[in-house]
């Protein structure tokens, strides 16, 4: 078991942040077989890209930086919040000293895939750091900058809910929402069935909190460069995942509102802003605009303003419809 330590004054330095680099290396290791499998929709659409970049590119060199459970940070970096953007991760990467790449390389690249002649060149030569950059790029642009926005939208909704958990219910229950794997035990975080053991001392410099679209399990990041970091499995991401699919598509809620209205109550489980749901539910906003409308009118939802965002929210009779069609 894994615990962490967490003291008031950590608590209040806890914050939230995005990390696309973070998700474009979870879905590499997926392509290669290291980690979670991809729904066959995904692999069917991505794989051929994938394969013919480790061909023409240096990906095959990212790859064998990356074993099922971890990576270096170099490729990975520490975002910054939450308006995190893979231009602001490539930067970090590019900038990432010979020095520090070339101590990250010998601890990680020890698999038989960075045994591999061409691989190697790569991993010892001088530009090294550059030659892995452009190959993760190249990468983000042909496998993930299309479904981008839809999965930042996602961990962004995701945000939002734990913020309101926060404020209506405390840390204590908004950390054990995280994954099942996660209790709250005497004044720390616990974490059962994790690969590592013991105690980590938050020494009041709080936790940073990423929602992932690709884990299915808590990760975490214990050491520096990082900061204390867990990574657990933003909500809402079941329904990307087809055969794992368990957002409901209730036939007499759709009998009722049509498919596209049954779509949007289903999906404000937690308030979401038209923009959020267009996003998530790869929809046109200006379509989504009109569907809430109807619904706010029959009085399935109700609006509100949070800072320069209006956010929409399933009503009592809202509610009641959804689980009933359940």
């Amino acid at each position: 078991m894994l615990r962490f330590e967490v003291s008031v004054e950590d608590l209040l330095r806890s914050r939230f942040a995005l990390s696309p680099a973070m998700d474009l290396c979870s879905l590499l290791r997926s392509l290669a077989g290291q980690d979670r499998p991809l729904p066959q929709a995904w692999a069917t659409r991505l794989l051929p890209a994938f394969e013919r970049l480790r061909r023409e590119t240096e990906l095959n060199a990212a790859l064998a930086l990356h074993t099922p459970q971890s990576g270096p940070n170099f490729v990975a970096p520490p975002p910054r919040g939450l308006n995190q953007t893979w231009a602001d991760d490539l930067a970090m990467i590019r900038a990432t000293p010979l020095e520090a790449a070339r101590h990250e390389i010998a601890t990680t690249a020890t698999g038989p895939s960075a045994r591999d002649p061409h691989v190697r060149a790569v991993l010892d030569s001088t530009d090294a750091v550059s030659r892995i950059a452009e190959a993760m790029d190249q990468a983000w642009h042909e496998l993930l900058a299309t479904d981008w926005p839809q999965l930042r939208a996602i961990c962004e909704r995701d945000v939002v809910h734990r913020v309101g958990v926060i404020g209506e219910h405390g840390w204590a229950t908004t950390i054990e929402s995280l994954h099942p794997s996660i209790a709250w035990q005497a004044g720390g975080i616990e974490i059962g069935h994790f690969p590592q053991v013991g105690t980590v001392h938050l020494a009041g410099d709080g936790l940073l909190l990423i929602p992932s679209v690709f884990v299915a399990n808590i990760a975490a990041h214990l050491e520096d460069p990082w900061p204390r970091t867990l990574i657990y499995p933003a909500r809402g991401t079941a329904a990307l995942w087809g055969e794992q699919e368990t957002v409901p598509q209730p036939d007499a809620l759709t009998a009722l509102v049509g498919r596209a209205r049954a779509r949007l109550l289903v999906a404000l489980d937690a308030p979401a802003s038209t923009s959020h749901l267009a996003r998530s539910l790869a929809m046109a906003p200006g379509a989504v605009g009109d569907h809430l409308a109807i619904l706010r009118g029959a009085g399935l939802l109700v609006r509100a303003r949070s800072g320069r965002s209006v956010l929409y929210r399933r009503t009592p009779l809202g509610e009641a419809l959804v689980a009933g069609s359940g």
